[in-house]
């Protein structure tokens, strides 16, 4: 048993050695032999680093911006703030005050506000005057005998001359009415006496 114990030992040991010395050998043989990609970048001297550092000293990385447009180059004043425009507020509405219990409004002061907000349209103004004509005479006493006939029928009549086809009529006239309705009911009360008669517009 003693033995078995010594040589195993023994041989424990020298695998260790034959193990240490065999990691020695690639050691060596590593750092020997050249790694690819290294050695064959050429070693840069002291002269070429001194210029690399010369033409770097001045060298500004902001440079090629100098020139486009909307970039300040060094040095130059800022440019002025625009000056800020006052903003015009919108107009304030202001909204229906609500009348009564719970903010209902007053029936009777919605239909009289809304009165009040409707524009009624102005008729237009009626461009001629009428005149309802009860004769026209070739003899002045013919013209006041109707006139006077009409004044006997509670209408105020006035007697017009004018030249026609060569001749002087005298015409019999009641008159002006500022609207044709009127106008229209003197002629149609002159028709129930049996007065004829014409209803004549004239430009005012």
């Amino acid at each position: 048993m003693k033995r078995q114990h010594g040589g195993f030992a023994m041989g424990l040991i020298v695998g260790l050695l034959i193990g240490l010395a065999l990691a020695l050998a690639v050691a060596l043989y590593v750092t020997k032999v050249p790694v690819p990609f290294v050695n064959k970048v050429p070693q840069r001297t002291a002269e070429q680093d001194a210029a690399e550092t010369e033409k770097n000293k001045n060298w500004d990385p902001n440079a090629p911006l100098a020139n486009k447009p909307g970039q300040r180059a060094a040095g130059a004043p800022a440019s002025a703030p625009a000056a800020a425009v006052p903003a015009t507020p919108a107009p304030v509405v202001a909204a229906p005050k609500a009348s009564g219990p719970g903010g209902a409004r007053d029936p009777a002061a919605i239909l009289s506000a809304r009165e009040a907000t409707t524009v009624k349209p102005t008729p237009a103004a009626d461009p001629f005057a009428y005149f309802v004509q009860a004769g026209a005479f070739a003899k002045p006493d013919d013209a006041e005998q109707q006139r006077a006939r009409l004044a006997m029928m509670g209408y105020e009549a006035k007697v017009s001359e004018r030249e026609q086809s060569g001749r002087t009529v005298y015409r019999v006239r009641i008159g002006p009415f500022p609207r044709k309705d009127d106008a229209d009911g003197a002629k149609d009360k002159l028709a129930s006496v049996g007065v004829e008669s014409a209803l004549v517009r004239v430009q005012k």
